[in-house]
């Protein structure tokens, strides 16, 4: 459900005004980077992802069928801790399984298990036994694989992507400025990601890759916390630019 204005728990000296944004922003939930829908404080410059202006006390996620993921606001303990989707740092909000000592950033826990742009279907996978397109490793983090299976890239690969691109946005002085935002709006390219599996094959193989490659932009916006066809489009954009 979303609401135009909301107060939230993390920043309770202003409402939160929804908005949506085609400038890439440091969500101050769980740190991580949004695009599209967010809450926004405009006297503050604060940002919420819409999953972690409204989260759930706890979910279910179908990788962990014995897990329960409590919603905390900032890890658990003193000792590091990282993502079981993407790898990447727990710094803020945060989904954890006490029992198992699991955390999922709100994003990537509510990744959807089916991105579908109408023509190629991706699917969220917890392993895959075929290496990324991205960094030709196998396994590592959750993965999206096409339809044919011959197509995978990893959501911690993204999120790298991401962070090549926007270095100095995501850096430990955490700058949000307009001016600084403004200049971040370049969506990292993914020409180089598709490696050439199948430059000999031909038919609905090499089709359905080439279409994946193409629904990357769906994989982005999902990680980016707006799986939405608009914001997709946006991305897709500002790719083909890139």
């Amino acid at each position: 459900m979303k609401y135009n204005e909301i107060s939230h728990f993390s920043h309770p000296q202003h409402k939160l005004k929804f908005e949506y944004t085609e400038i890439p922003f440091k969500c101050d939930g769980c740190k991580e980077v949004g695009i599209g829908s967010r809450y926004k404080c405009a006297m503050c410059d604060f940002d919420l992802h819409m999953h972690c202006a409204m989260p759930s006390p706890s979910i279910f996620h179908p990788f962990y069928t014995k897990c329960s993921f409590q919603f905390l606001s900032r890890p658990p303990g003193n000792n590091p801790r990282f993502c079981n989707a993407c790898e990447k740092d727990i710094t803020g909000f945060t989904y954890h399984c006490t029992s198992c000592g699991f955390d999922l950033h709100p994003c990537c826990a509510k990744l959807p298990m089916v991105l579908d742009d109408g023509e190629v279907k991706l699917y969220l996978y917890r392993k895959v036994s075929s290496s990324c397109h991205r960094c030709g490793r196998k396994g590592r983090s959750w993965s999206y694989r096409s339809k044919c299976k011959k197509y995978n890239l990893h959501v911690a690969c993204v999120k790298e992507m991401l962070v090549e691109t926007w270095h100095e946005f995501l850096g430990s002085h955490g700058n949000k400025s307009t001016t600084r935002r403004l200049e971040m709006t370049r969506i990292p390219s993914l020409k180089n990601t598709l490696q050439t599996h199948h430059h000999k094959s031909r038919g609905k193989v090499k089709k359905c890759c080439e279409m994946a490659g193409l629904a990357v932009q769906f994989v982005i916006s999902a990680v980016l916390g707006d799986p939405t066809t608009l914001i997709a489009g946006v991305i897709g954009s500002l790719m083909s630019r890139a």
